[in-house]
């Protein structure tokens, strides 16, 4: 509950407490705070075995902790097998290294300006124009106006 409270932030806490509420009525503050934080700790589970109890039975490992996307998510990709399966067989890092090596391979062979289809795995690419190497302009010159892109 306090993970993200620092040592110095919790003294500071601690500090302005006795000066609101002075050392006479600071336990009978605390007291009272911690006997309402039970309150609605109370609350909330009876809640939760409500909501348990109206679902049926087939709801009664419902952990309402599912209803967090993130949480949702993680939990059917672990127990998925379709989805292990295919996760395994894919590496997204491999295919991006191979592309990366194949880009910047072509990059430092020299091509020149014409255009020659890049493969990646015995494949091609894309169209002629998707790599094609292209001349940088020289400082004081413009580049290129492109009407399409305006």
């Amino acid at each position: 509950m306090f993970n993200d409270i620092g040592g110095l932030e919790l003294v500071a806490l601690v500090v302005l407490a006795v000066l609101i509420f002075g050392p006479d009525k600071l336990p009978k503050v605390i007291q009272d705070a911690a006997a309402f934080i039970r309150k609605i700790r109370a609350f909330s589970e009876n809640a939760k075995e409500d909501i348990r109890s109206e679902l049926g039975p087939e709801f009664k490992d419902f952990e309402f902790e599912d209803l967090n996307p993130k949480t949702y998510l993680r939990k059917q990709l672990a127990e998925n097998e379709d989805l292990k399966e295919l996760r395994s067989s894919f590496d997204l890092k491999k295919e991006i290294d191979e592309v990366a090596d194949a880009v910047n391979a072509r990059e430092s062979s020299g091509v020149s300006d014409t255009a020659v289809p890049a493969t990646v795995n015995g494949s091609p690419s894309g169209g002629p124009d998707l790599l094609k190497k292209r001349d940088k302009p020289a400082r004081d010159e413009r580049p290129p106006f492109d009407s399409d892109a305006t």
